[in-house]
């Protein structure tokens, strides 16, 4: 029956209650409904059930739940589900989750959205068996991550599950320039998957690692130690530079394989999208290192034809570090000139300027290891004399 306000109105007592569920014939295929008739167990709260509607009432709604008597939804639940239930007619299936199992009227009271929520956390567990791909957009960024959603739910993408590719590549790590760079993605859809589901606590955690990863393992199978590659440089940092050997495989070539010279800043020698040649020197779980400077001949080889222990010889002050200073001998051959030989660290910098040539006594020198000690003190001793 239909009002004059356009509402369903099917008011019934008990008894036609009664009578409109033995008419009515229960889905064969609901699993809940399924479950149910095979157990002989009756609803508590908390379960998902199924069956059809029976009859629509002011502001209720009931189910049969044969054979364990109707359901209801009403008050606050009725309201929560009102867009379902305007869509809804006698004889349609329904997916419902227990609240009560008897209330004072006997009914069994039901909601739809607590039975949609359950479905959602189901069939998240669903997805993270399956590793089902999933396509979402960036809702926001904080310091430690991304927000997402999926289903209506608000999920987290830690900024440690993010692919090589979109990993914020911070020097020193600095937590405002990581967000600055996380918030960049904001608006865009990432391929993830997600990893953990956590209906207590609503949560969400999504990945991105996994879907390179899993591929990453055939990929990196394909080369081997000494193999030279080309690719392109995706990120510089104060500690090298990352190249895009293939899709889905990123190596790095830390700053002391940039060259055989001192390298102080990687981003006075690369660009972005740089086109660069570079040896495979490691590969260790499913990740290389590269070496760029191993494809330049090494200077040390000629050295060790030109230089020996004891032997004087010209060197400019490059460094400055804890240990004393850094000299090179030539391009690519350099010693330190230990802080001991000097009172103080004040008066190492005052004896030596950065950028300056001085005279030197080689004090140990092993070309094949590339080590090299050198004195200035003792040169200055040979020369006084």
């Amino acid at each position: 029956m239909t009002t004059a306000d356009g509402t369903k109105n099917n008011d019934i007592d008990l008894k036609e209650a009664d009578e409109t569920i033995e008419s009515v014939a229960t889905d064969s295929t609901g699993m809940a409904s399924m479950l149910l008739s095979e157990e002989r167990v009756p609803p508590e709260e908390g379960d998902l059930v199924e069956g059809s509607i029976i009859g629509f009432g002011r502001g209720s709604v009931y189910i049969d739940l044969q054979p364990f008597g109707t359901g209801i939804i009403y008050g606050r639940e009725y309201m929560n589900a009102r867009d379902i239930i305007r869509r809804a007619n006698i004889g349609d299936m329904i997916a419902a989750k227990v609240v009560e199992a008897e209330n004072e009227n006997g009914y069994t009271e039901l909601s739809l959205k607590e039975a949609r929520q359950a479905l959602i956390w189901s069939e998240a567990e669903e997805a993270i068996k399956r590793k089902t791909l999933l396509e979402l957009p960036v809702k926001d960024a904080n310091k430690g991550g991304l927000i997402l959603e999926w289903q209506g739910i608000q999920g987290f993408l830690p900024a440690s599950q993010l692919s090589q590719e979109h990993y914020p590549r911070v020097e020193d790590g600095n937590k405002d320039q990581i967000l600055g760079e996380l918030k960049k993605f904001i608006g865009t859809k990432l391929p993830v998957q997600i990893i953990n589901a956590s209906p207590k606590e609503g949560k969400l955690i999504f990945s991105e690692r996994g879907l390179v990863e899993s591929d990453k393992t055939k990929i990196v199978s394909k080369y081997h130690v000494g193999d030279e590659v080309e690719g392109e440089i995706t990120g510089i940092v104060d500690f090298g530079v990352f190249l895009k050997v293939e899709e889905g495989l990123e190596g790095l070539v830390h700053i002391s394989e940039i060259d055989w010279g001192l390298v102080e800043d990687p981003k006075a020698l690369f660009k972005v999208r740089d086109k660069v040649k570079a040896k495979i020197i490691e590969i260790k779980d499913d990740k290389i290192s590269l070496s760029i400077k191993a494809l330049k001949e090494n200077p040390w080889g000629e050295a060790k034809d030109r230089y020996k222990k004891d032997d004087i010889v010209n060197g400019v002050v490059i460094k400055f570090n804890k240990h004393g200073a850094l000299v090179s001998i030539e391009e690519g051959v350099a010693g330190l000139v230990h802080i001991s030989e000097f009172s103080t660290e004040e008066k190492l910098r005052e004896t030596l300027e950065l950028g300056k040539t001085y005279q030197f006594k080689i004090t140990f020198f092993e070309p094949k290891d590339q080590k090299m000690t050198l004195s200035y003190a003792e040169a200055n001793k040979k020369e006084a004399k």
